[in-house]
């Protein structure tokens, strides 16, 4: 794609990185094949391509309008197109400098500031975001109904007993993350469990905590930074410790952790700790397929089970088929999914700020998955398995919690009772 920018921009290293990221577009369109908002509103500005020369225009020097940033605050940033694409072009990180750039431009009206700041200010803080589910759930029956149907009921506390030790000789952290900690402690304890079956020890720094994903997609970059660096402050001597690996459990997050590198690759105090955390970072599921023949499964039929691939997981990070394996060696079957690459309209704040659309495509994504009547809907990202269940009575569980049931947790761990009374929430 020929492109012209602006003398305004001219000396701005960011648009420059755009510019590039511009110039391999060929205008194909198989980006819109895929693009969940294209699909649903069938406008050419709602999909990647139209997205694309959007920016392109603003770029060159065409004036930023209420008009194109709503196209482009409708992206999902789902990053299908990215997997799609024949020419590798990196929309995800073009979308998120044309917004910043264009927010910066001409603002955004007082009440949607107000809503970015207040997910910005509650949500990445445990006790804050604890103490919100718990007053909505009060006034729940007062609330509109598309938001009531957003209020979601606090899990009971998991067993307060000291955390037990596990004779390892190796040792991963873990991320106990912001909502994942307080709306589904269960998916940590049990990534905890299963690794204890292994004999790896876990670590799970209490100054780490959110990853820097909401900062980022809501345009607060300095503060998204603020967050990698403390997260990273939290790991490194762990790492310099010895452990071999840093296991996110929920997707979303992995993703952003996976992405240090790229966002502090300009820091001189954190591009080289930044690049090194990245590399060590892995999904659960790419952990544990290495251990296939030592885990302890024990043979069972458990029943049937939907797969919802996340798409921080299969675009993102560009994990997919091994979930899939580990649930089929945990004994259950797994049903077929149409159109299993597209998103199901969770994708961070989107549920929120874009609440029509979300709910279409939750309602989508619903239907394909329950079309073969599962016993259970899987997944593997916090927002998506809160998003999904507030559209369904089927259960909606985390992979790593089915896994853990087809397991014998005598193995190494003859008393495992998990604990994360030791953490900050």
């Amino acid at each position: 794609m020929q492109t012209r920018i602006s003398p305004r921009f001219q000396d701005d290293p960011i648009v420059a990185e755009a510019n590039a990221i511009l110039r391999t577009c060929v205008h194909c369109g198989f980006c819109n094949a895929t693009c969940p908002t294209y699909q649903i509103l069938g406008d050419e500005l709602d999909g990647p391509r139209g997205r694309i020369y959007l920016i392109k225009e603003f770029l060159a020097g065409a004036p930023a309008t209420e008009h194109s940033l709503q196209h482009l605050d409708r992206c999902l940033t789902c990053r299908a197109c990215e997997t799609t694409c024949p020419s590798g072009v990196r929309y995800a990180r073009l979308a998120e400098i044309g917004r910043e750039h264009m927010e910066a431009e001409i603002g955004r009206p007082a009440l949607e500031r107000l809503k970015r700041r207040a997910l910005r200010a509650i949500v990445p803080y445990p006790e804050r975001f604890r103490l919100l589910v718990q007053l909505c759930a009060v006034f729940k029956p007062l609330l509109p109904q598309a938001l009531a149907e957003k209020v979601p009921a606090l899990p009971q506390a998991l067993p307060t007993t000291a955390r037990p030790m596990v004779p390892a000789t190796r040792r991963v952290i873990t991320l106990a993350g912001c909502v994942q900690s307080v709306m589904t402690p269960a998916t940590a304890a049990a990534l905890e469990q299963i690794l204890a079956t292994l004999g790896i020890a876990v670590d799970v720094p209490a100054s780490a905590g959110c990853c820097g994903a909401l900062s980022l997609h809501l345009n607060a970059h300095s503060e998204a930074h603020d967050y990698m660096r403390r997260n990273i402050d939290a790991w490194w001597p762990l790492i310099d410790a010895g452990s071999e690996a840093i296991l996110v459990s929920a997707s979303g997050c992995g993703s952003m952790v996976k992405e240090y590198g790229e966002a502090l690759k300009h820091d001189p105090d954190y591009a080289e700790k930044a690049a090194r955390i990245s590399a060590l970072t892995r999904d659960p599921s790419e952990w544990l397929i290495g251990f296939m023949d030592e885990i302890p499964f024990v043979p069972e039929y458990r029943g049937t089970v939907a797969f919802h691939a996340p798409c921080t997981l299969q675009h993102a990070q560009r994990v997919q088929g091994i979930v899939e394996q580990l649930l089929q060696r945990a004994g259950y079957r797994l049903t077929a999914v149409h159109d299993p690459h597209i998103c199901c309209g969770s994708a961070g704040p989107y549920a929120i700020l874009q609440p029509e659309l979300s709910r279409q495509l939750r309602g989508q994504k619903l239907d394909a998955l329950q079309a073969a009547q599962p016993d259970c809907i899987a997944t593997a990202n916090i927002g998506c398995q809160m998003h999904l269940q507030g559209g369904t009575d089927v259960p909606v569980k985390h992979w790593l919690e089915l896994v853990l049931t087809a397991l014998d947790c005598s193995v190494h761990a003859p008393d495992f009772v998990l604990s994360h009374s030791d953490l900050t929430l």
